[in-house]
């Protein structure tokens, strides 16, 4: 093997939008192509927030194009001085260019959501074309680029129509996206939510051969509730309401940052929680929906403390009000920071403390002036706390040290129906934070696990309750240890799916092995009731480019070398050109992204399960075999089998 040489040669310096391209993964994401629809979408809504224009058209074609049409005052035309070339040119093919960089009170946008620095430029690098129209000062201007380049320079005509704008057609580009269709449900409730986000804008959505969608919410967020709520009465009246700092006593807090919300509580059915900055939805939270409910749990600790509701011996938490809580949360912030490209959620640091302004006193003073409702949300709360400690006590066990709580390590899920729960019990806390990011939070779970547990295959019940991993999976489970001829109480079972995730490397088929002896001799009614899976990430991921008309790029991920190989032969059946693909090999799930975790191993739709299962009858041919392949004193026995079935045993010696 030739001797690598690193030096200056090695480094490269990547120009304009190739860093995209080459690594798209790190701006946007890459299982369908709606974020990048989605910055386009918050350049024409950051116009209308900046108070031009009332409408906004996003359409969907049948040739896969999305266009975003705007009221705008239209994209610059004029020349970069720095640059030499159209500032909607810059625009569009820089990294980090765009007009929303300037000082608090200097620049033209004040207050925007598109202020991590990539925008349509990302838009741009990775569709196969991209048209710009720009309507302003009294012409028609446009600008045509081809994956990522320009291709027709700035064109522009004097046009007798008064109006400005821009508009953007894109057409995402499907080799860097699993699918290349934009998710139009997902895009609906995009489009519909910047409408009552921003009272008197008009959003419509087009999609070709459809009837137009147009929404208008004059009332805000009041009638979005409304529509959302379908008719179910909630427990009090809608508390809404809005706070903007115009001369803020704080230096943190900039001119013009506040918020607005609404929030109600339901006694059943299902709830929502929609939060947005700058009116981008921050799907996963951030501080400003942080200092939100602190704010709101504070208000009505204190409203309660005035009126002595708290019952005995009961400790409200957060949680015991957030159960059947229904809310929307607009902030406004003038320099945010975002948790990653797509900006899912807020890091700003001040905006805690922000939005707990905005909403304490508000709401402390909306109950003071609302008491019997009050009293009717504190009952409500108080009922959860009932049954949070209710739910708690069935999964208390007694042991000779006192009582042993939920593992605080366990991510728990939201719901209270086990047959949809699902834990899954996953290696290492890489992968157990990519699981958190990735799961479904209403039925899934999850339950890091430090490295390999113990060996329990010829360990009694104390010795495992003895071992802190293993009783973790027990107490989170709500099932104790048992033998074959215990009875065991499975009511208190938390979840109808067990899975057991981990690595599909060596390494991770050795912790598999030993979950699965815990779960087989020491839960052995578990496994006979069907509740215990393997799950089986892929080990390969094939990357086929486009193959001219009708065949755009696919995604393929494989289990194994098997498998690699069977998909290899078809593509070579399909007459792709050899070696035209490109193979990467997953070291383990913490390096997949929680998107790619989440479509390959944890989507129910996607994913791949082995369920465990045995009839007690077979129990004594079952622990053979596991004393064979387990027991510490069986390594002879376990060499003869090898060497017996050697053709068919992949084994680590």
């Amino acid at each position: 093997m030739a001797k690598q040489v690193y030096d200056a040669s090695a480094i490269q310096a990547l120009k304009g939008l190739e860093p995209v391209r080459r690594m798209p993964g790190m701006y946007t994401h890459t299982i369908h192509p709606l974020h990048i629809v989605q910055e386009a979408i918050d350049n024409a809504v950051d116009e209308a927030l900046a108070g031009f224009g009332r409408k906004m058209t996003v359409s969907v074609f049948k040739d896969g194009s999305v266009e975003v049409a705007d009221e705008g005052r239209g994209v610059p035309v004029d020349l970069h001085k720095g640059e030499g070339r159209p500032a909607v040119e810059v625009a569009f093919t820089m990294l980090h260019a765009g007009g929303k960089f300037a000082k608090s009170g200097e620049g033209v946008y004040h207050i925007s959501g598109g202020l991590h620095g990539v925008g349509v430029a990302v838009s741009n690098a990775l569709s196969k074309r991209c048209e710009v129209t720009v309507y302003r000062d009294g012409s028609r201007h446009s600008i045509v680029f081809e994956g990522g380049e320009l291709k027709n320079k700035l064109k522009s005509e004097k046009t007798k129509e008064k109006k400005t704008g821009t508009v953007v057609r894109i057409w995402p580009d499907p080799k860097y996206f699993d699918s290349p269709n934009v998710p139009l449900g997902e895009l609906e409730h995009l489009v519909r939510s910047k409408a009552y986000l921003l009272p008197g804008l008009t959003t419509k959505l087009h999609i070709e051969g459809k009837p137009e969608q147009s929404w208008r919410y004059e009332k805000g967020m009041a009638q979005y509730f409304d529509f959302m709520l379908e008719g179910r009465e909630m427990v009090a009246p809608l508390f809404s309401g809005e706070r903007y700092f115009e001369n803020p006593d704080s230096s943190e807090i900039e001119k013009g940052e506040g918020a607005a919300w609404a929030i109600g509580w339901v006694a059943e059915g299902e709830v929502f929680a929609d939060s947005h900055v700058n009116l981008i939805p921050t799907r996963s939270g951030g501080t400003h929906e942080a200092g939100f409910r602190n704010g709101i749990f504070d208000a009505l600790s204190a409203f309660m403390d005035t009126r002595s509701l708290h019952p005995k011996g009961v400790k409200l938490i957060a949680d015991d009000l957030w159960q059947r809580a229904c809310f929307t949360l607009s902030a406004r912030i003038v320099r945010t920071q975002f948790h990653g490209q797509t900006k899912e959620k807020l890091t700003t640091r001040h905006a805690s403390r922000l939005l707990e302004l905005c909403v304490k006193d508000a709401f402390e003073l909306w109950l003071n002036q609302h008491p019997d409702e009050g009293k009717k949300i504190a009952e409500l709360a108080i009922e959860q706390a009932m049954a949070r400690l209710s739910r708690g006590k069935k999964f208390e066990r007694k042991k000779s040290s006192g009582v042993a709580t939920l593992p605080g390590k366990l991510v728990d899920c939201a719901a209270d129906d086990t047959s949809r729960n699902e834990l899954f019990m996953v290696e290492g806390d890489s992968a157990g934070g990519s699981a958190k990011e990735a799961r479904n939070k209403e039925t899934q779970a999850v339950l890091p696990l430090r490295g390999k547990v113990l060996n329990t295959m010829s360990k009694d019940s104390r010795t495992v309750l003895a071992n802190k991993e293993l009783q973790a999976i027990a107490t989170a489970i709500g099932v104790d240890p048992h033998g074959p001829d215990d009875a065991p109480d499975l009511a208190g079972l938390r979840y109808g799916k067990v899975i057991i995730m981990t690595d599909a490397d060596v390494d991770g088929g050795h912790i598999q092995a030993l979950l699965l002896t815990f779960f087989f001799m020491h839960a052995p009614r578990l496994v006979e009731a069907g509740r215990v899976y393997v799950a089986q990430p892929p080990l390969y991921k094939l990357e086929v480019p486009a193959q001219g008309k009708g065949r755009p790029a696919r995604r393929i991920y494989c289990l194994d070398e098997e498998e690699l190989d069977e998909e290899i032969g078809k593509l070579k059946k399909e007459k792709v050109k050899e070696g035209g693909w490109e193979i990467s090999r997953f070291k383990g799930l913490g390096e997949m992204s929680p998107e790619q975790l989440w479509e390959t191993t944890m989507n129910p739709d996607t994913r791949r399960l082995v369920r465990m299962s045995f009839d007690l009858k077979n129990l004594k041919k079952v622990r053979e075999s596991f004393e064979l392949l387990m027991d510490s004193g069986e390594a002879e026995g376990r060499r003869n089998w090898m060497r017996e079935h050697w053709k068919t045993v992949e084994a680590d010696v």
